[in-house]
Order: C-alpha cells, then structure tokens, then sequence
C-alpha cells in the first residue's frame, strides 16, 4: 500500500458548513463529493484543458451554436442587460459574448473566487465601459445577489451543460432561484446537453490522455485541502460511463486497493472497488429542457441547436407566477 501523505492542515478560514458538508457525503452509505469541490485553482485549469479535447464535444458544440446564430441571439437580448454569469471560471464564454450583446453590467460568479478575480482582472481593462464584480458563492443551493447588482433587464448566463450535474428535481429548484431574482424583464440564456449515442458520451468524459481523470482525482487534493484529510490519490483510479437507464453520464472514484482514509471530524475504511460518486451529468432531450425551464418559471423564445442536434441553447424569458 502506498504511504499516505501527511494531512494538510485545514485554510484558517474555512467554513465549518463545509467540514460539516464534506464529513456527512464521506460518511454516507454511498460516498460522494460534490462536483463544486472540483474547483479550486488547478481544477479549473484542468477542466479549461478538458474543454480541448478531440473527445469532449460540448464546448466546441455550444461555440459553434453562439458562433453561426449570433445575430439571432443579439436580437433577442437587447443591449444594456445585467449579464451573470453563473460558473463563470476563466470568464471566456462570457467574455466572447461582450460586443455582441453589450451588457451594461458583467457579474461573475464562481466557488473558487481567487480563480475568479484573476481572470475578471484582464477583462476589465479591456472593457473598461463594462461596470464588473466578482463574487465567489456556492450557488448550487443559495443564490444571492449583493445590492450592487442592477435589478433590472437581468439575464442569467449558464452555459456548457452545467445543469446536468443536477438531478432534474435540483435542476428545477435551481432555475426557480433563479426566475425568484429577475423581474419579468429577465431571462437566462443556458445550454443543456442533448441525449446521444453511448459511445460518444463514454469518450467525452473518460478521454484517452487522462485528463479527465486528472480532473477527478484532483477533487481528493482539494477535500485533502479543506477538511485535512489524507486521501492518496494513487490508491484510486478514474471511472467516467454513460448510465442509459438513469440518462446520465456518472463519474467515480474508485478504490485500488484496501485503505483507510482520515479527515477531520471523520474516518472511514474503504474496500478494494468501492467508489467514491463525484459526478452526474444528465442529458435532456430537447422537449424535457424546454419543459424543465418552463416548470421553473421561464418561458423558451429560441432554441438553437448544432446541425446533429447534440447540444442547444436556449433563451427563455421569466414569466408571471
């Protein structure tokens, strides 16, 4: 069995909902990490190097869509809005989007805001008639927005399939969060991935230069980080698969070998082949996206979608209750 190293001593900071969090998942019958603790600082950089893979479709899919139907999109989102964007990471997505839709506003939001604030610096300078903030919040189950947001013309920005990493009944509480902050001048402006053929959903999120795995296993060094735990990532292994009864990608962590593993306020032994769940990734077909927004309080305008119809983007304006 390979030496575990010494645990990392907790951040000062860290909050103790967070140990709390982590210590309860780790715990369960099932164990599991949420996907949000993939992203710390390397994370993030692992997972802007996932979006170049030949295998991992999504985010050339989705740019292909904002890039062939740009001016439709300019026509329904009028100038002036108050752009935020939920995930926002490097602020790339977002970024590209500025002369087209010419946001009065910009807010960025992001689980790991040192990432963040690095990345909005940059942007500033280049758009200095663009009021920006950066605001590092778990938005998966709070979303608050800080007085200094423009109430009015709100438009959430949510690409990349991200709300597939909900089930559909946290994907619905989450939009309805979202509805509960616009007037009925918002909207939201999402990208959902489309259900495809197993084959291609394998590769996209086991890739063959392991960069995906990378992406899985860093989320044991960021638990190692925040709660000092002493996982050892080479005592685990990747698994990424496309589960067709429940309609989602599924990712793992799986044991090599017999280990125990320490963290504060926790132990917890685990057999050789049990698993650590770290991620779903659900895929709609288009008729259940379109549903899922209007149960949470928006009404589809556009769908636009890639040639093979593996990915849309939609933008769906907030409607009356």
């Amino acid at each position: 069995m390979p030496t575990s190293p010494r645990p990392e001593t907790p951040r000062a900071h860290a909050e103790q909902h967070v140990i709390a969090e982590l210590n309860a998942s780790l715990s369960a019958p099932q164990a599991w990490i949420s996907p949000k603790f993939f992203y710390d600082a390397l994370g993030s950089r692992l997972f802007e190097a996932i979006c170049e893979l030949p295998e991992y479709y999504p985010t050339r899919t989705e740019a292909a869509i904002f890039e062939r139907n740009g001016p439709a999109i300019a026509s329904v989102v009028k100038p002036g809005a108050t752009l935020i964007d939920l995930g926002a990471g490097n602020c790339a997505k977002a970024a590209k989007l500025f002369p087209l839709l010419q946001p009065a506003q910009y807010v960025a939001i992001d689980i790991s805001e040192d990432f963040l604030r690095a990345s909005i610096e940059p942007l500033q300078e280049c758009f200095p008639h663009i009021a920006m903030s950066a605001l590092g919040q778990d938005f998966s189950s709070r979303l608050a927005l800080p007085d200094g947001v423009r109430p009015a013309q709100r438009l959430f920005f949510y690409p990349g399939s991200s709300i597939g990493n909900f089930t559909p009944d946290q994907a619905r509480a989450f939009l309805r969060r979202a509805r509960d902050q616009c007037d009925l001048d918002g909207a939201i402006l999402i990208g959902i991935d489309l259900v495809k053929d197993k084959a291609t959903l394998d590769a996209a999120y086991d890739d063959a230069l392991g960069v995906t795995a990378a992406f899985n296993l860093n989320a044991l060094r960021h638990v190692n980080h925040l709660i000092g735990a002493d996982f050892d990532v080479r005592q685990w292994r990747h698994l990424g698969f496309f589960n067709e009864a429940e309609g989602r990608i599924e990712m793992h962590l799986e044991a090599r070998e017999d280990l125990t593993a320490r963290w504060q306020g926790g132990t917890r032994a685990f057999a050789r082949g049990e698993r650590i769940h770290t991620e779903n990734s659900y895929k709609y077909r288009q008729s259940a996206a379109v549903g899922l927004l209007g149960q949470a309080g928006f009404q589809a305008v556009e769908v636009w979608t890639d040639p093979a119809g593996w990915f849309a983007l939609i933008y769906a304006r907030a409607i009356a209750d």
